[in-house]
């Protein structure tokens, strides 16, 4: 009997293992494909969830929620770290000629029918705000030294503050543009107070510079409609907008200093094509100066740069019967 025992307990054994109970059923069945497979406390800590699991646990935008990946990561980010990745070379290094870009097309428009485009393949530089007598002035001597041409877009009541500067303007043998008076949203104005507001506004110019054209009109904001755009039209003004904005009004985003000079540097790169027309502000914004000292170059390496045309005979300013 005592030898029978041991016989006894090894075949047990073996039936047992025969029957398929034990661990290499249950490792098998934790390898297995299905997505519904529960994996074993070793998998859950190295393997990501699958594709199904994952949608079952994603939050329900009825909830309020938002997906993460949208949020997060390098291209979601914006601001001055997202906007500089592609501005100024660092000092001490050249930057790569940018690759041939398409024009902007000629057909183009923008708020209430006003223009966004040259129409040729010149580059048009627009200076919004002034004349402001010291940061003006700066810009003047600078686009001077670089042979450029540009058009200003001048308040009234600061124009007649500052008629020298105006006059230097046109002795540059820059382009000049209204821009309204004192430079409030006019889209909400009726034809009359507009009318008497771009007037004023030549009347400021003309008192100094009586022989200067005055065949463009921006509206404050851009803010153009369809009416303001026919009545500066009957007034011989062409209405401009942009297509290309330096957002160096943005300070309380992009910062000031040496962050808003690399963001309108960025922004100038990254958006100017063949037709194009770059707003840019002169009126107590020295950003500006600096960032186009860097700028010019660049551009006139790349583009044609011209003043908006003056081609039109001259009206005096007034509308035309």
């Amino acid at each position: 009997m005592r030898r029978v025992a041991p016989l006894v307990v090894a075949l047990i054994a073996c039936a047992l293992l025969a029957s398929g109970c034990g661990r290499p059923v249950a490792v098998r069945w934790a390898n297995a494909s299905s997505p519904l497979t529960p994996a074993s406390p070793e998998q859950s800590r190295t393997e990501p969830p699958s594709p199904a699991g994952s949608r079952l646990h994603s939050p329900s935008p009825e909830l309020g929620h938002t997906s993460s990946p949208a949020t997060s990561g390098p291209a979601a980010r914006t601001g001055p770290s997202a906007a500089s990745s592609s501005g100024p070379a660092a000092p001490g290094t050249s930057t790569p000629p940018a690759p041939p870009a398409a024009p902007i097309p000629a057909t183009g428009r923008g708020p209430g029918g006003s223009i966004t485009n040259t129409g040729t393949d010149a580059v048009a530089l627009t200076f919004d705000d002034g004349p402001d007598p010291q940061y003006t002035m700066q810009l003047l001597d600078l686009l001077k030294e670089q042979g450029v041409k540009a058009t200003f877009c001048v308040v009234g009541f600061r124009v007649r503050s500052h008629p020298e500067v105006v006059r230097r303007i046109v002795a540059d043998g820059h382009t000049l543009c209204n821009h309204s008076w004192q430079h409030l949203d006019l889209s909400k104005r009726d034809d009359n107070y507009l009318a008497g507001d771009l007037q004023a506004t030549n009347d400021a110019i003309h008192a100094a510079v009586p022989d200067a054209p005055i065949e463009y009109f921006r509206a404050p904001y851009g803010n153009f409609t369809p009416g303001m755009v026919r009545l500066a039209t009957r007034m011989g003004m062409k209405p401009i907008y942009w297509s290309v904005d330096d957002q160096c009004w943005m300070s309380s985003t992009y910062g000031t200093g040496p962050a808003m000079i690399d963001h309108i540097a960025t922004m100038v790169r990254r958006g100017t094509r063949p037709g194009g027309i770059i707003l840019s502000h002169d009126m107590g914004k020295p950003q500006t100066i600096a960032a186009y000292r860097s700028l010019l170059p660049w551009l006139t390496s790349r583009f044609h740069l011209e003043a908006l045309p003056t081609d039109q005979p001259h009206r005096s300013g007034q509308e035309p019967r």
